[in-house]
């Protein structure tokens, strides 16, 4: 058994998630957005007050040459000295660099004169530079606060004369950044609110699709085959996602149903077999003993008996000959003999096989196929076991004076071909299912009928689709049936015209079985 790691985050919905990462991402470019901001601030207030300090430092720097040139030496000028009250460290040298003044408030300590920045700052302006940055000043009371400071030269006439030193406290460390960071945790705030709240709309709208998914698939997964969901009208991947379920869905259904078809049809096909094998075994069980125990004592009854037995006995050979024809057809497994086929000769040779029983049962055979219909590619045999089991089925059921006509015709590239007839025809509820095996229209019939085992029409399709073609079935109640099918033309020129005269009837199958199932 798993345990779980105390440490691990909990499960959280994809909702929950979204929204969190929406919250995160609006939050940090938020703070670093206000981040940005205050450093920015910060640095144009310290930029602004520096300007201002050097004016003034060029300002005094300018009043002090202008003294200096009056006075004439820096002994002559007064003291330079500034209010008790401003807190401003001026500092005087002259271009030797001799301390000529060091000005400051009463509540500044006195050491902040020789500092070391302090000092270094003057020496650079003393060489022409002007100096600016922060110093550290000291207080009596104990405690220092940054000031910024500019160090400019002193000239008269193009020569340096002498150095200033001007510092004034930084104006801006403290409250104004305070109201920048209320500011700031107000706006997060506002953001925060506004963000969670689209958020979770968004994710809102992003996970009930999904929810939808997810949902329709614990339906599939406990054999609700015909859920389905609706798409969202995004136009986007949620969208594709949805309508791409709803056609898999779509293709597990119906496979699905075909599986539970073809589960149906081999129960049937299992129970027509042994349907269909009980009838001839029990009459050759029955007849074998009765010949066994003596009980016909007639010779010709004796004779009879047997040859009805070996009837039965062929009918079961024909069945299961049927059936593995049938097998190998579905299975691939026949090698078809393809050659350019003339359709029309074989026709007309089909129909003198059939045509005499047709004469006893007073129904007319017309062959509609013109002689110089195009060649076929086809297996010539199978062709006629297609024809002839077509032709038998239509004799069977049409009443005497019907008709049975042949036809076919070329259309780009293929041959479409029909075997019509006007008899009984096929109730609608049948005619889907007359090309499965073992179905018969008219349950009553058997095989000792004259019904056959229900496999002819099953072998017909599977041939013609062997054949790369198609077949289907037209028919309505004691109207008649037609039943249609196409066949690949051959790859070569229209064969020559074949009169009637010259190809007689029935001249090569003479020799041909036409026992249908």
């Amino acid at each position: 058994m798993l345990k779980r790691n105390p440490f691990a985050f909990p499960r959280l919905s994809l909702k929950v998630k979204l929204v969190l990462s929406y919250l995160a991402v609006a939050l940090g470019a938020v703070l670093i957005m206000a981040i940005i901001i205050a450093l920015a601030v910060q640095s144009y207030f310290n930029n602004a007050q520096l300007d201002s300090l050097r004016s003034a430092a060029i300002y005094r720097a300018q009043y002090l040459s202008y003294m200096y040139q009056r006075a004439g030496s820096w002994g002559s000028m007064q003291q330079v000295h500034i209010s008790p009250n401003d807190p401003v460290v001026l500092v005087l040298t002259d271009g030797n660099g001799v301390l000529i003044s060091c000005s400051q408030p009463a509540y500044i300590l006195n050491g902040n004169c020789t500092d070391p920045i302090l000092q270094h700052a003057l020496a650079d302006s003393l060489k022409g530079q002007v100096e600016d940055g922060y110093l550290p000043i000291a207080t009596q009371y104990g405690g220092t606060f940054s000031s910024l400071f500019v160090s400019v030269p002193i000239t008269l006439n193009g020569h340096i004369i002498g150095a200033m030193f001007l510092s004034e406290p930084q104006i801006y460390p403290n409250a104004f950044p305070g109201q920048v960071n209320t500011a700031i945790l107000i706006t997060v705030l506002a953001v925060s609110g506004v963000v969670l709240f689209f958020s979770i709309l968004f994710a809102t709208r992003l996970t009930k699709p999904l929810r939808s998914l997810t949902e329709a698939a614990e339906h599939m997964k406990q054999g609700r085959y015909t859920q389905r969901v609706h798409p969202p009208k995004t136009q986007d991947e949620l969208e594709t996602l949805a309508q791409t379920f709803n056609e898999m869905a779509d293709t597990i259904e119906a496979d699905v149903n075909e599986l539970r078809r073809q589960e149906q049809a081999r129960r049937e096909l299992l129970a027509n077999i042994a349907h269909d094998l009980a009838t001839p075994l029990t009459a050759i069980q029955g007849f074998s003993e009765a010949l066994a125990d003596d009980m016909i004592p007639d010779p010709a009854s004796r004779q009879e008996t047997a040859q009805r037995i070996g009837r039965e006995v062929q009918r079961l050979r024909r069945m299961v000959a049927d059936l593995q024809q049938m097998s190998s057809l579905e299975s691939g497994h026949v090698q078809l003999d393809l050659a350019p086929l003339n359709i029309y000769s074989l026709i007309d040779e089909t129909l003198a096989v059939i045509e005499p029983e047709c004469e006893q049962m007073e129904i007319s055979l017309q062959n509609e196929i013109s002689p110089w219909t195009p060649l076929v590619l086809a297996d010539s045999d199978r062709i006629t076991q297609v024809l002839l089991n077509l032709l038998d089925n239509a004799r069977r059921h049409t009443p005497a004076g019907g008709q049975i006509s042949v036809g076919a015709v070329a259309k780009e590239k293929s041959l479409r071909g029909w075997v019509s007839d006007t008899g009984t025809g096929i109730d609608t509820a049948d005619l889907p299912h007359i090309f499965e095996r073992f179905y018969r229209a008219d349950r009553s019939r058997t095989g000792g009928t004259g019904g056959g085992s229900g496999l002819g029409l099953s072998i017909v399709k599977a041939i013609i689709i062997a054949h790369g073609g198609t077949i289907q079935a037209e028919s309505q109640r004691d109207k008649g049936t037609r039943i249609t099918f196409t066949l690949p033309l051959a790859q070569q020129s229209q064969p020559p015209a074949i009169q009637p005269s010259q190809q007689p009837r029935g001249a090569k199958f003479s020799e041909v079985s036409w026992k249908t199932t």
